[in-house]
C-alpha cells in the first residue's frame, strides 16, 4: 500500500550486486508510476525512466526541451512506487559540469539507482534520429568526472553514455568507452550500435557493465535478450516500448468510438477493473484505515 518502503540506498546496493553477479537486468520503460508498479508484478529486475517518454508526455519531441527539475519530479514519483532499482535517462546533465553536479544530486533525491549522462552538444535530440553531434572528448570526460564527484552515495550507479558512434564511427565509439571508463564512469551506454558484434568490441573493449538501448524504430536491430545477454550485455532497456503500445491501443480504441460510437467490441482489450484496483492496492487502502474510507471494491 502506499510506496515502496525499501530506502533508495537499499535499491542501489542491490542493483549494484545484481550487476556484480553477471546477472544480465531487464528494464522495460515505465512511462507513468503505474507502469512501474506492473513492470514489477510482471518479474522484471528493474525500471528506466526515458527522457524521450518524458518528452512525448508532454507532448514535446526529445531535443532537450524538458528541464532537471521535470526528469527528477518523474523520477522521484515513479521510484517511489516500485521497490526495483530505477536507471534514468539525465541527458546531458542539462548543462555545464556544474549544472551536471547538480542534477545529479537532484536525482539521487528522488531515489534512483542509476543515471546515464551522454556526450551530445547541449541540447541533445533523439539517440536514433540523423544529426547528432557529440562535444569534444574533454568536455564529455568533464561531465563524468563531475557527475562522480557529485554523488554522495557511493553505490548510485553513474553511466556514461556515448553517442559518438553514428558520428564518427566505432573505432572512436571503443576510444570515447574507454576514456568515459578511465574518467569514473561505473557503467557504458553505447547508444545506437549497428550489430550485435558492435556490442561485443564495446564489451571486449571495458570492464563495467554496458547497456543495450533495444527501442522500436531505431538504428539497431531488435536483438533479443539471450542474444546480447551472449555478446556480454549486462543491462538491456526498453525505454519507450510501452508508451508506444499504450498509445496505440490508444488510437484503436478512439478510432471504434468514432466508427462505431461504443467500445463494446473492445472490452476484452482492456484492463479490467478488477485488475486495475489490484494493481493499486485497494484492498490495501481500505484496510489501513476504515474508520476514514469504508467502501467495497467493485469486482
Amino acid at each position: 500500500m502506499l510506496y515502496s518502503s525499501v530506502p533508495a540506498h537499499e535499491k542501489r546496493a542491490a542493483f549494484r550486486a545484481r550487476l556484480a553477479s553477471g546477472e544480465l537486468i531487464r528494464m522495460p520503460g515505465a512511462f507513468n508510476p503505474l507502469s512501474a508498479r506492473l513492470i514489477e508484478r510482471k518479474g522484471f529486475e528493474g525500471v528506466y525512466i526515458s527522457g524521450a517518454v518524458l518528452s512525448a508526455d508532454l507532448g514535446l519531441p526529445d531535443i532537450g526541451l524538458t528541464t532537471q527539475t521535470e526528469v527528477a519530479g518523474r523520477s522521484a514519483q515513479i521510484t517511489r512506487m516500485t521497490d526495483l532499482p530505477a536507471l534514468v535517462d539525465a541527458d546531458t546533465g542539462f548543462g555545464e559540469p556544474m549544472n551536471v553536479a547538480r542534477t545529479v544530486q537532484a536525482l539521487e533525491d528522488a531515489g534512483v539507482a542509476g543515471l546515464h549522462i551522454e556526450d551530445q552538444v547541449n541540447p541533445k535530440r533523439c539517440g536514433h534520429l540523423d544529426g547528432k553531434q557529440v562535444v569534444d572528448e574533454d568536455t564529455a570526460l568533464k561531465r563524468i568526472r563531475a557527475a562522480v564527484d557529485a554523488r554522495r552515495d557511493g553505490n548510485l550507479l553513474i553511466m556514461a553514455r556515448t553517442d559518438i558512434r553514428a558520428v564518427e564511427g566505432l573505432a572512436a565509439a571503443i576510444d570515447r568507452a574507454k576514456a568515459l571508463v578511465d574518467a569514473g564512469a561505473d557503467a557504458l551506454f553505447p547508444e545506437a550500435m549497428a550489430d550485435l558484434s558492435e556490442f561485443e568490441a564495446i564489451r571486449a573493449a571495458v570492464d563495467v557493465p554496458v547497456l543495450a538501448n533495444m527501442t522500436e524504430f531505431g538504428k539497431s536491430d531488435l536483438f533479443t535478450v539471450d542474444q546480447l545477454r551472449d555478446v556480454g550485455v549486462n543491462i538491456v532497456i526498453w525505454p519507450v516500448s510501452l508508451l508506444r503500445l499504450a498509445m496505440g491501443a490508444a488510437e484503436r480504441g478512439l478510432d471504434q468510438l468514432v466508427g462505431e460510437g461504443t467500445l463494446k467490441p473492445m472490452l476484452d482489450d482492456m484492463q479490467h477493473r478488477a485488475d486495475l484496483y489490484d494493481l493499486i492496492d485497494y484492498e490495501g487502502y481500505n484496510a489501513f484505515d476504515t474508520s476514514v474510507y469504508n467502501f467495497d471494491v467493485r469486482k
